[in-house]
């Protein structure tokens, strides 16, 4: 999966919107904030794996019995 796909992009700003106000604010030096946006965006990109991971759907398991039954016109074997 790209780290630059759309979802991947969006999740990763909602992610960060908090570290850019603390930097709009003054609380966080620039930085501080660029390297916690690259976070915040492995963490968008890990959210959007997992949440990907958790929603495709399961294979159905094979079955290891054997449902072939003998013909009736054969007579059983001895």
């Amino acid at each position: 999966m790209s780290p630059l796909r759309g979802d991947v992009l969006i999740t990763g700003f909602v992610l960060a919107i908090p570290v850019l106000l603390l930097g709009l604010r003054g609380d966080l030096a620039p930085d501080d904030v660029v390297l916690r946006v690259v976070w915040c965006l492995g963490a968008g990109w890990a959210a959007v794996a997992l949440m990907r991971f958790a929603t495709v759907p399961r294979t159905p398991a094979r079955s290891t019995t054997s449902t072939r039954t003998p013909p009736a016109s054969e007579p059983p074997t001895s």
